[in-house]
């Protein structure tokens, strides 16, 4: 059994969280090597060297990788992805993009989204915006795996793996890479925060959303918001939490102005601490908040934030 982790790099800088946490994943099988494919991967494969777990970093350096390309991935890695059994990337939009692309080259299937790994043939997965939990077993030679890294801890930077330069004739015939638009703030990556304050249709409007980045900045917390509120054009879609949105696991989730729909839950309810803010009492937030708020968001937020 060979185990693969790809580390999600953008233009040389690695998602340290959640490749950190894929690799726990994939390491509940034994040790595992972490290809490292990027236009520059000094910082990246050092800190990967340093994860828990990690035997080896395969390092290819190529401008072809700058962006994560999936026709990369699958023009230029197809023999060296082919000689493991398992492939383990996360479930981000790295991971969505690349696997499936991979899957459909080998013809062998995505074992997507996946929370627990209970062998190496057989995994379980949320389904039904996480109200069941999916037993999968794939005869599949070559398991294809992307994993929720909200459902794992970031294994320990106690390791000292080896660093291995690869050759691959860099190849992708089919896609150029034009722009990359990203909005910037100094706020945490949402997927990542330790504290995530969110905004639901409740709010009102764009403007009545500073009432939610102002907290969020007090807490040091990333901003999200329902679906409800990004499609009422009250916050972008970066910041959309749920079944459709990104799913997250802080240690603190404050909900304002959310009326809880199944399809929020399906991406907050394993949140260690949820904090519910609405003048709904009868709102299904609070039937899985540890603590509810019955009030005016516009009179209780504000003060919160004065006692922040």
């Amino acid at each position: 059994m060979k185990i693969l982790v790809l580390a999600e790099i953008n233009n040389g800088e690695l998602a340290e969280d959640q490749t950190s946490k894929t690799v726990s994943a994939a390491a509940t099988l034994g040790k595992v090597d972490v290809l490292c494919a990027s236009n520059q991967c000094s910082d990246a494969s050092t800190n990967i060297a340093k994860m828990e777990n990690v035997e080896n970093v395969l390092v290819l350096e190529n401008e072809l990788f700058a962006q994560s390309l999936a026709e990369s991935y699958s023009e230029t890695l197809i023999d060296t992805i082919n000689s493991y059994s398992h492939v383990f990337a996360p479930s981000s939009s790295f991971g969505k993009n690349v696997l499936p692309r991979i899957g459909g080259m080998l013809d062998v299937m995505v074992i997507s989204d996946v929370s627990k790994v209970i062998s190496e043939d057989t995994f379980e997965r949320p389904v039904y915006a996480g109200n069941a939990i999916q037993t999968v077993q794939s005869i599949d030679k070559l398991k294809l795996i992307s994993v929720r890294t909200s459902n794992y801890d970031a294994v320990p930077s106690t390791g000292s793996a080896n660093i291995k330069k690869i050759d691959c004739k860099g190849n992708n015939p089919l896609t150029t890479f034009i722009e990359n638009k990203m909005q910037t703030t100094d706020r945490p990556e949402l997927t990542s925060a330790k504290v995530v304050v969110s905004g639901g249709r409740g709010v009102g409007s764009k403007e009545n959303f500073e009432i939610i980045e102002g907290l969020a900045d007090k807490l040091g917390a990333a901003v999200g918001a329902s679906r409800a509120a990004v499609d009422s054009g009250f916050a972008p879609n970066d910041w959309q939490v749920g079944q459709t949105g990104k799913v997250v696991a802080p240690d603190l989730y404050v909900a304002v102005g959310i009326s809880g729909a199944i399809q929020h839950l399906a991406g907050m309810k394993d949140s260690k601490v949820i904090v519910a803010i609405n003048k709904d009492e009868e709102a299904p937030i609070f039937q899985v908040a540890d603590f509810g708020l019955v009030d005016d968001l516009f009179k209780a937020v504000p003060e919160i934030e004065k006692k922040v």
